[in-house]
């Protein structure tokens, strides 16, 4: 499967696992298209909770980018997955959120723009 950096894709973070999760491409599109290369970077997510608190390390995510349900991205971990664990592109994060993804991202790791 063919995936882009910004896609919101379905993957397991283990092959062991049994539930498929959210998550979004973060790999650069050389990577994702390079066909020698077999693992991409995603951020994971999960479906929040209408009760719970937003964490400083997360963003949340909506239907503006193709999810049914308010998810939150946890940006403090990026999992490196094969490119054959993705199951399906689900949606596509929206371009004023890819700008507050990577400024978390920076903020998590404390990186210097």
């Amino acid at each position: 499967m063919q995936v882009q950096q910004w896609d919101i894709v379905r993957f397991k973070i283990r092959p062991q696992d049994r539930d498929l999760h959210p998550g979004i491409v973060i790999s650069g599109p050389e990577l994702c298209a390079n066909g020698n290369i077999m693992n991409i970077n995603v951020i994971a997510c999960s479906k929040k909770n209408p009760a719970g608190t937003v964490q400083p390390y997360t963003i949340l995510l909506n239907g503006a980018d193709g999810l049914e349900f308010q998810t939150s991205a946890d940006c403090r971990f990026f999992h490196i997955i094969p490119k054959e664990a993705v199951s399906e592109t689900i949606g596509r994060v929206a371009t004023e959120r890819r700008r507050a993804v990577s400024r978390k991202v920076a903020e998590v790791f404390r990186f210097i723009l």
